[in-house]
């Protein structure tokens, strides 16, 4: 494709990103992170009592692949959840999780957030807006019933389904009958379109909002964040987002880099590495948040 190292990196911060090996797909990767995470966890497959997985890329059309994750996992035969909330889908997850622990029916929940964008790519000039910015990967997390005041404090959530074309995957469609032809293929319309401007417009706006939206609910003041994670769709919109909140782009964790947009698996990745590179510990505050395609958008405040 016509584009150069140079003219990403300006335009996205990004420099590296992974694609699966042939033949892998969503749910092996979900399946790996969900080993890790519950390796952290000291827990084996057979505590689980349920599992979510967010993915705008499912191995399948149907069945959602939460349950190739469970039968990959050996696990019991619990209830598991496909999300379909792109970018922000792994924190509309959590709020599901988070309901689940508190009501009791559920004592340990899977989260997983994983993602196979390489194989839906155009690698072509006329795909290049695209194609530069995502990678594949996924993310885990096992989350259980919390002590002394920690854990969860609140998730919010939101959509505005008008701008849905601005970032969409048109074909294959129910509305069509066959729901994927030679003209679309033709036409490239089986591969994802996004106007770069208008996401990046609305998200710069979303963000903040979203984000003082946690802080307000829980009495919280901005300092008193040790750790601010968000999806990591474009190193200049996170730039963007610290400059309006006054914020020092240090305070923020930020691994697009290396990995790209990996959409639901973003922030489960990211947050994996910043535990283990020790950057959250006990005690620590922490806020994540996610914008994407729908438009939808969500923050989380977690007590570490």
């Amino acid at each position: 494709m016509d584009t150069s190292d140079q003219w990403i990196r300006e335009r996205t911060g990004i420099r590296e990103r992974r694609y699966v090996k042939p033949g892998e797909g969503t749910s092996e990767l979900g399946a790996e992170a969900s080993r890790r995470a519950l390796e952290a966890a000291k827990l084996g497959p057979e505590d689980i009592d349920h599992i979510i997985l967010a993915t705008l890329s499912p191995d399948f059309t149907f069945p959602g692949s939460a349950v190739i994750v469970q039968d990959m996992l050996g696990a019991r035969n619990v209830g598991a959840l496909d999300v379909r909330n792109q970018c922000s889908g792994f924190l509309y997850g959590l709020g599901i999780a988070d309901a689940f622990i508190r009501t009791g029916q559920y004592r340990h929940i899977l989260l997983v957030g994983a993602e196979v964008h390489s194989t839906g790519l155009d690698l072509t000039t006329r795909g290049r807006d695209v194609a530069v910015l995502f990678g594949d990967g996924a993310g885990a997390v096992v989350l259980g019933p919390a002590e002394d005041g920690r854990g969860i404090r609140s998730v919010h959530t939101h959509s505005q389904g008008k701008y849905v074309k601005k970032l969409w995957l048109e074909a294959p469609s129910s509305r069509c009958h066959p729901r994927i032809t030679e003209e679309m293929i033709r036409e490239g319309r089986h591969l994802a379109e996004m106007e770069g401007r208008a996401v990046f417009k609305h998200a710069v706006v979303r963000f903040p909002q979203v984000i003082r939206e946690a802080l307000t609910a829980n009495e919280v003041d901005l300092d008193d964040v040790d750790l601010l994670i968000l999806h990591q769709a474009n190193l200049r919109i996170v730039e963007a987002v610290a400059s309006s909140l006054g914020v020092p782009l240090e305070r923020f964790f930020n691994n697009i880099e290396r990995v790209g947009n990996t959409t639901a698996a973003s922030i489960p990745i990211a947050l994996d590495e910043a535990v283990r590179e020790d950057r959250v510990r006990a005690g620590d505050r922490l806020v994540m948040a996610a914008f994407g395609s729908g438009f939808t958008w969500a923050s989380a405040l977690v007590e570490w």
